[in-house]
Protein backbone atom coordinates (compact mmCIF):
# COMPACT_ATOMS: atom_id res chain seq x y z
CA UNK A 1 0.00 0.00 0.00
CA UNK A 2 1.31 3.25 -0.77
CA UNK A 3 2.32 5.27 2.46
CA UNK A 4 1.30 8.70 1.52
CA UNK A 5 -2.19 7.41 1.77
CA UNK A 6 -2.16 5.79 4.62
CA UNK A 7 -3.11 7.43 7.83
CA UNK A 8 -3.68 6.85 11.64
CA UNK A 9 -7.37 6.23 11.52
CA UNK A 10 -10.50 3.55 10.87
CA UNK A 11 -9.41 2.32 7.22
CA UNK A 12 -11.67 2.10 4.75
CA UNK A 13 -13.46 -1.34 4.01
CA UNK A 14 -13.70 -0.86 0.50
CA UNK A 15 -12.36 -4.01 -1.49
CA UNK A 16 -12.74 -2.00 -4.74
CA UNK A 17 -15.86 -4.33 -5.39
CA UNK A 18 -18.31 -0.75 -6.12
CA UNK A 19 -21.96 -2.37 -6.94
CA UNK A 20 -24.85 -1.85 -4.90
CA UNK A 21 -27.30 -4.46 -4.60
CA UNK A 22 -30.89 -3.24 -5.62
CA UNK A 23 -32.87 -4.60 -2.67
CA UNK A 24 -30.65 -4.32 0.20
CA UNK A 25 -29.08 -0.92 -1.16
CA UNK A 26 -25.73 -1.70 0.07
CA UNK A 27 -22.53 -2.11 -1.78
CA UNK A 28 -21.81 -6.24 -2.42
CA UNK A 29 -18.23 -4.96 -1.96
CA UNK A 30 -17.71 -3.34 1.56
CA UNK A 31 -21.19 -4.06 2.79
CA UNK A 32 -22.28 -0.02 3.26
CA UNK A 33 -24.66 2.17 2.22
CA UNK A 34 -24.47 4.75 -0.54
CA UNK A 35 -24.70 7.17 2.32
CA UNK A 36 -22.20 5.47 4.60
CA UNK A 37 -19.60 5.38 1.45
CA UNK A 38 -20.22 8.87 0.76
CA UNK A 39 -19.68 9.85 3.99
CA UNK A 40 -16.71 8.18 4.80
CA UNK A 41 -14.09 10.92 4.14
CA UNK A 42 -15.94 13.32 6.74
CA UNK A 43 -17.04 10.89 9.13
CA UNK A 44 -14.69 11.10 13.14
CA UNK A 45 -13.19 7.90 14.26
CA UNK A 46 -16.11 6.71 16.43
CA UNK A 47 -18.40 7.04 13.38
CA UNK A 48 -16.47 4.68 11.26
CA UNK A 49 -15.73 2.50 14.34
CA UNK A 50 -19.46 1.76 14.55
CA UNK A 51 -20.43 1.19 10.69
CA UNK A 52 -16.98 -1.17 10.77
CA UNK A 53 -18.53 -3.22 13.32
CA UNK A 54 -22.14 -3.40 12.04
CA UNK A 55 -20.69 -4.83 8.81
CA UNK A 56 -20.44 -8.74 9.27
CA UNK A 57 -23.94 -8.20 10.30
CA UNK A 58 -25.31 -7.02 6.88
CA UNK A 59 -23.39 -9.81 4.91
CA UNK A 60 -26.44 -11.89 5.23
CA UNK A 61 -28.46 -9.22 3.62
CA UNK A 62 -26.48 -8.90 0.37
CA UNK A 63 -27.11 -12.10 -1.40
CA UNK A 64 -24.97 -12.48 -3.92
CA UNK A 65 -26.81 -12.67 -7.48
CA UNK A 66 -26.15 -15.56 -9.77
CA UNK A 67 -27.03 -16.66 -13.26
CA UNK A 68 -27.71 -13.10 -14.82
CA UNK A 69 -31.10 -12.49 -16.51
CA UNK A 70 -32.10 -16.61 -16.73
CA UNK A 71 -32.22 -17.15 -13.10
CA UNK A 72 -33.98 -13.83 -12.56
CA UNK A 73 -36.83 -15.07 -15.50
CA UNK A 74 -37.08 -18.36 -13.38
CA UNK A 75 -37.98 -16.36 -10.05
CA UNK A 76 -40.63 -14.09 -11.42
Amino acid sequence: MDKVWKRDEVQSPCVNICVIHPEARLCTGCYRSMDEISRWSVMDESERATIMAELDARKPLVVKRRGGRAARLKRA
